[in-house]
């Protein structure tokens, strides 16, 4: 994902609710093509940090989606996405296909549309796996996005972690009041 001036990325269109595949069109603005292949999608215990997120307890089971992105087939990004198991399971949040329209718009489809995005990003040392399956050197730094997306009366519906390339990459946010 190395180009002459930095990629810049918008969370909007990927929290919206829009049917749309929010990743193959950010992609193609950048003159490439945005694929992804699913990891796996299990359920599964929810860690401290899910938990919270999610407003659950630890250890309450969710459903976890695990996708890797690609741009022009190579590796840019490690996604994980977490659901409360009571609003995923039996549903195509817990099936290992992509969903079509994305789990957003599912998700408004179940009566949980999209109302609140609290996104906190940080920076690290990539760890052993992520330096493997995104193919990157040792040592290599990582951007971290952690998303949490509302619905009605602030009800937590899915927490993600994306795991990023950091190289020539920012984030951006614009806000509508």
């Amino acid at each position: 994902m190395t180009s002459a001036s930095p990629w810049t990325s918008v969370s909007m269109p990927y929290v919206s609710g829009h049917r749309a595949d929010a990743w193959s069109a950010e992609a193609a603005a950048h003159g490439g093509t945005g694929t992804q292949r699913m990891l796996g999608v299990d359920e599964v215990a929810a860690s401290a940090a899910v938990a919270d997120a999610l407003g659950l307890a630890s250890g309450e089971p969710v459903v976890v989606r695990r996708r890797l992105m690609l741009f022009d087939d190579r590796p840019v990004e490690l996604v994980d996405s977490y659901y409360p198991a009571g609003i995923a399971r039996n549903t195509r949040l817990a099936d290992p296909r992509k969903i079509p329209g994305g789990a957003v718009a599912f998700l408004a489809d179940l009566g949980y549309p999209p109302r609140r995005v609290r996104e906190d990003v940080s920076a690290r040392l990539a760890a052993p796996y992520e330096r493997t399956v995104l193919q990157l050197s040792d040592p290599s730094c990582v951007l971290l996005l952690s998303r949490t997306l509302s619905t009605d009366n602030d009800l937590p519906v899915e927490a993600s972690v994306m795991t990023m390339v950091s190289d020539n990459r920012r984030l951006r946010y614009e806000l509508t009041l």
